[in-house]
């Protein structure tokens, strides 16, 4: 029997989160956001298709779900750029726990202006969804929705 030491999880390279309000606001600041911060972090991958992804993903969470909290409420963005590859997770969190037509909504062409999880194709990203769990008590109350983008076009 061979005994190999267990390998720690690398560390993101940079990690940052964030809640935006609720509003038709919250696209374009996740927008200004999301740039600002991978242009510190030195991300070297396309930080504007990063950005725009961000924006779309906030978008549709605030058109087709329900936000977390009273009032308004608000969406929970995050952007994790990962160690070694430098690609990049943008995850947006929404309290409906479930992303009906998930399937059509990847695959549609657009015959007018494309929506908003085509951006995601686009720019050669995944996407995929989960439902959300309280960390405390184990129920669903929610959804995280994960784009993953390669630092280059042909890495995808």
């Amino acid at each position: 029997m061979l005994l190999l030491p267990l390998q720690q999880e690398e560390k993101p390279r940079f990690k940052w989160q964030t809640r935006l309000t609720a509003n038709e606001g919250a696209g374009p600041n996740a927008r200004l956001q999301v740039r600002t911060r991978l242009t510190v972090a030195h991300w070297p991958g396309n930080i504007d298709a990063a950005a725009r992804v961000a924006d779309k993903l906030v978008d549709n969470a605030i058109r087709h779900a329900k936000p977390f909290g009273p009032g308004e409420g608000w969406i929970e963005l995050r952007l994790t750029v990962l160690s070694g590859t430098d690609e990049l997770l943008i995850e947006v969190d929404d309290a409906t726990p479930e992303f009906a037509d998930f399937n059509e909504a990847m695959s549609a062409t657009p015959s007018g202006p494309p929506p908003g999880l085509w951006w995601v194709r686009h720019y050669q990203g995944a996407l995929s969804w989960d439902p959300k769990t309280d960390a405390t008590t184990g129920d669903v109350v929610g959804k995280t929705v994960t784009a993953f983008l390669p630092t280059t076009w042909g890495a995808a």
